[in-house]
């Protein structure tokens, strides 16, 4: 019995370890993070992808035809109307009763089955031939600005296609070609897909409606019906917002000074109340812009997860425009920022800019407003020095306060506080020169 007490020590050691490791996944699935994670307390700077932006396409839009207007012109030609398709009984290409024509909305019983069941159609009133992965592509032809020839869609992505031209002779393909030195046309032999050479066009897909107003969120907490008083808690959101004392500094404080016994949750919960409350007021307070927009990504821990922090703001006045949180760093990011500084405008200007770094997001947005009539310019500064072709001297000031305005943030401030509180103390409480060292 004594020869077996070593083994079965071993095996229950074992099975703690095991619970062990158990209790910790459980853990991190119960409060969100991991709790060995100590590696994670500072953000990983992930370098953004490169791809290259090239030009918008020409935007073809076809005309939107009326099969009854049609019918009506073809009966008033030929003097009788154009019967529906009389199908065989024993045909086996089959056309669904859904199908319509893209071009003139004509019903099922005007299209033909093309080619034999392999996917074309033909609508017998307009003449027009599309198939199911096709038919919405007949609504708006994107032509390649170099040759006008038409793009072709090559890929499908979550939020959008991606539209090649092919046409050789385009001009775009052979300059491209000619800039290549003899190892690269080599390479580009053996390899042609690790080389960019012909124009691209991303077509977005997002559910995004520029300039459209969004409806308030509803806090939790009812302010209104709080125990303390307007004065008690104004105290409060004084030191821990204005001052920027943490929320168990701020109860310690409230404590000693005022004697008022309150927890640093109850802090917590009046700051994310009221910063519900208090954005809208910051959304729409009217501005007095300079024109000068500066915008950037920094971090911010959400739930245990580091996420991304996307701001523009007014370079002169010194005032935050847009605040989007966001755990990508992707396009859409990118246009909901953008969005909010066009929002707080009277008027788009006609030579409206953006100053912001090297990520190609901002020349996607910058296409994606241009397809809805909205045209702006961006320039971009990469890094703290212009040693690359894409930064742009003239804007390294604007840079540089991008970069100051980074360095007050908090990336641990609770993320309801955050979309509140900085924009706030810094467009509206903070002492500016640009008010003549005032409050605005």
């Amino acid at each position: 019995m004594t020869s077996l007490l070593p083994q079965l020590l071993i095996k229950m050691l074992q099975i703690i370890k095991i619970q062990y490791q158990i209790n910790i996944y459980l853990l991190g699935v119960l409060f969100g993070k991991s709790l060995t994670d100590w590696d994670d307390e500072e953000p990983v700077n992930q370098s953004y992808q490169k791809l290259q932006v090239d030009e918008l396409p020409v935007i073809e839009t076809l005309p939107r035809l009326d099969y009854r207007q049609l019918l009506v012109e073809y009966e008033q030609q030929h003097g009788k109307p154009l019967k529906p398709i009389n199908r065989h009984t024993n045909t086996k290409t089959t056309v669904p009763d859904a199908l319509t024509c893209p071009q003139c909305q004509a019903p099922s019983a005007y299209v033909y089955a093309n080619n034999g069941g392999k996917g074309q159609y033909q609508c017998k009133v307009c003449h027009c031939r599309f198939n199911h992965r096709s038919r919405f592509a007949k609504e708006v032809i994107f032509r390649c600005p170099h040759c006008l020839k038409a793009l072709e869609k090559i890929k499908e992505r979550n939020d959008y296609y991606i539209h090649k031209c092919k046409n050789d002779n385009c001009s775009f393909y052979q300059a491209n070609l000619r800039r290549m030195t003899p190892q690269e046309k080599e390479q580009f032999q053996h390899a042609p897909y690790a080389f960019k050479v012909r124009y691209l066009y991303r077509e977005f897909l997002f559910d995004f409606k520029p300039l459209a107003p969004s409806s308030p969120i509803k806090t939790k907490v009812d302010v209104s019906r709080l125990s303390v008083s307007s004065h008690t808690l104004g105290l409060t959101l004084t030191y821990h917002v204005n001052y920027g004392l943490s929320a168990r500094k701020t109860a310690s404080i409230m404590k000693d000074v005022h004697g008022l016994s309150i927890s640093h949750q109850t802090v917590i919960n009046y700051a994310n109340s009221v910063a519900l409350i208090v954005q809208p007021f910051v959304d729409r307070f009217p501005y007095e812009l300079s024109g000068s927009f500066c915008g950037d990504e920094t971090y911010i821990r959400v739930k245990g997860c580091w996420h991304y922090l996307f701001f523009m703001f007014d370079a002169v006045k010194k005032v935050v425009l847009s605040y989007r949180v966001s755990p990508n760093r992707d396009t859409f990011s990118a246009i909901c920022a953008i969005d909010d500084v066009l929002k707080k405008l009277p008027s788009i200007p006609e030579d409206l800019s953006f100053v912001v770094d090297g990520n190609p997001i901002y020349l996607l947005a910058q296409h994606f407003f241009a397809q809805h009539g909205i045209s702006f310019d961006v320039h971009q500064v990469i890094g703290l020095t212009n040693e690359d072709p894409v930064s742009d001297h003239s804007n390294r000031s604007l840079n540089d306060s991008t970069e100051r305005l980074k360095a007050t943030t908090d990336p641990l401030m609770d993320l309801a506080q955050k979309k509140a509180r900085f924009p706030l103390s810094h467009s509206l409480w903070r002492i500016s020169t640009s008010y003549a060292h005032i409050v605005p």
